[in-house]
């Protein structure tokens, strides 16, 4: 048995179908550079693929992320993130380049990829477009931009169809879940990789989770996205809205200022009994930019003292004239939110109704 035809017994089954349509014509004789690699054949459902590493250099030369594009790297340029490409393409260069994820191809004609069953090598040809790629797509065109080359896990599935690629894109790509960026922030942390401003930033959520007289107690969500409660992302954004206002503040003294704030706000929406939608992400953002205005009158009316009593005096009153319908409703941006409330705390007129219909 010779090795074409060894290699037709371990390639990928269709999605449907029997054995017998594994066999497939002789391969064309090859034209050019052959690349031979150890792989082993793996069975899952009705496909079979091969898993093994290939050296970076040579996986961003044989693959293409588009069949009708003649020049493969157009093809990328065309189709994916360039900026996104070039973080992979620095992370690889500094030294770090560590990508475990494998890279997901498809094997095209133009591989002549064929399985040796007794010695365990997969041979392909060193084409350009060898490969489409079902997975990895970002990753791989980062190879193409590194300097560097790592060796990378790779699966390579064989005579796939094209309905077949694209339905296995989609699988890949809708079954998977994204790790959540609230996550994501706790393993920036613990990863040592945060900067000055991403830790004030944890140091203060953290306060504000775990302190008794927090203003946010019971409306913060440290690891994940729930309905009615402020996420770690949702929080970060606000602060980062007014980080100028806390310069080389430690999180202590930012708490302090901001927990007084906050608290008073909530004094002011308990006016309407509507203190619990302090957690509205909109409301809450717009609060947020708001508090710079505020802050500023406070410094003004008592030398720089920001307790509850004094953000009080200044946000009672802008409170009191406020009603229900000034409260954001579904579609409005904290951005329009804070700029009718910021109009309204410096001209001191009644909100009208009619700006948030």
């Amino acid at each position: 048995m010779d090795r074409d035809t060894i290699g037709d017994i371990a390639d990928s089954a269709p999605l449907s179908g029997d054995a017998s349509d594994l066999s497939s014509p002789p391969s064309e004789p090859r034209k050019g550079k052959t690349v031979s690699e150890r792989a082993l054949v793996v069975t899952q459902g009705k496909h079979r693929f091969y898993s093994l590493v290939l050296p970076s250099d040579l996986l961003a030369g044989t693959c293409m992320v588009e069949p009708r594009v003649e020049n493969p790297i157009d093809g990328f340029q065309r189709l994916l993130d360039e900026r996104r490409a070039k973080s992979i393409a620095r992370y690889i260069d500094a030294g770090f380049g560590t990508v475990p994820g494998a890279v997901v191809l498809s094997a095209q004609s133009r591989a002549h990829l064929a399985y040796d069953k007794e010695t365990g090598a997969l041979t392909f040809r060193k084409d350009p477009k060898a490969f489409l790629i079902i997975d990895g797509q970002h990753r791989v065109y980062g190879f193409k931009l590194a300097k560097t080359s790592v060796s990378v896990p790779v699966v390579i599935y064989n005579r796939l169809t094209r309905a077949q690629e694209c339905r296995l894109f989609m699988d890949i790509n809708t079954k998977q879940r994204p790790v959540p960026n609230e996550l994501l922030l706790d393993i920036r942390r613990l990863s040592e990789v945060e900067t000055e401003s991403e830790a004030l930033m944890h140091n203060v959520f953290d306060l504000f989770n775990t302190r008794k007289d927090s203003a946010l107690s019971g409306f913060l969500s440290a690891a994940e996205r729930k309905k009615g409660m402020i996420s770690r992302v949702t929080f970060n954004a606000a602060l980062r809205s007014i980080r100028g206002a806390f310069v080389g503040a430690p999180a202590e003294e930012v708490y302090s200022v901001l927990n007084a704030y906050l608290r008073a706000c909530r004094h002011g929406l308990g006016l309407h009994a509507l203190d619990d939608s302090i957690a509205n992400p909109v409301l809450f953002k717009a609060l947020m930019l708001l508090f710079t205005n505020v802050a500023e009158r406070v410094a003004d009316r008592h030398a720089g003292k920001y307790t509850v009593a004094n953000f009080e005096d200044v946000l009672i009153p802008f409170f009191r004239r406020l009603k229900k319908s000034d409260l954001p409703r579904a579609g409005m941006s904290h951005i329009v939110l804070h700029e009718h409330y910021s109009k309204a705390l410096s001209a001191g007129f009644l909100l009208k109704q009619w700006l948030f219909a």
